[in-house]
């Protein structure tokens, strides 16, 4: 895919199904396993899940409307955010896109006037932790770490 056919976009009511597609089949190609009554429950209505909550959920879609990437923001008080359900869909990975809303998502928090985006993953997502780890995400012990999550990384905003 060419990545000037794309556009990154808040989701609007009507994408929580493709969203959820999207990520369940990205976590089954893990082998991770999908929770949609537990830790994925806030992708039935991302309206109430993020926005409703000073968050947002944004989207990655083709000039088509394809969704083939996503990620949100969740405000956790002290000046921390979270990142979560970061996914891309493997036909587009590697071509920057995941970068580039990871960078967008990290603007949006610095708007918001977040001090630090912390976010937690599982060992599998090689290309993820890389992502984070190339942008300056730094390791740390959270104790309330998702359960199929092994590793929490941390980046401070600055300005």
């Amino acid at each position: 895919m060419n990545q000037n056919t794309f556009a990154i976009r808040n989701a609007t009511i009507g994408d929580e199904t493709p969203v959820q597609e999207l990520i369940f089949s990205v976590l089954r190609e893990y082998g991770l396993k999908p929770d949609p009554e537990g830790t994925d429950a806030d992708l039935k209505d991302l309206q109430s899940s993020y926005t409703n909550h000073q968050g947002v959920f944004r989207i990655v879609a083709d000039s088509g409307g394809r969704i083939f990437g996503c990620g949100g923001l969740l405000p956790l008080g002290n000046g921390d955010v979270e990142l979560r359900k970061m996914y891309m869909l493997p036909e587009v990975r590697g071509q920057g896109i995941g970068k580039q809303l990871l960078e967008d998502l990290i603007g949006i928090s610095r708007t918001q006037g977040h001090k630090r985006i912390v976010l937690d993953t599982a060992s599998v997502l090689k290309e993820a932790i890389g992502l984070y780890r190339k942008r300056g995400f730094q390791p740390y012990d959270n104790p309330h770490r998702v359960w199929r999550c092994d590793h929490s990384f941390f980046l401070h905003i600055d300005g």
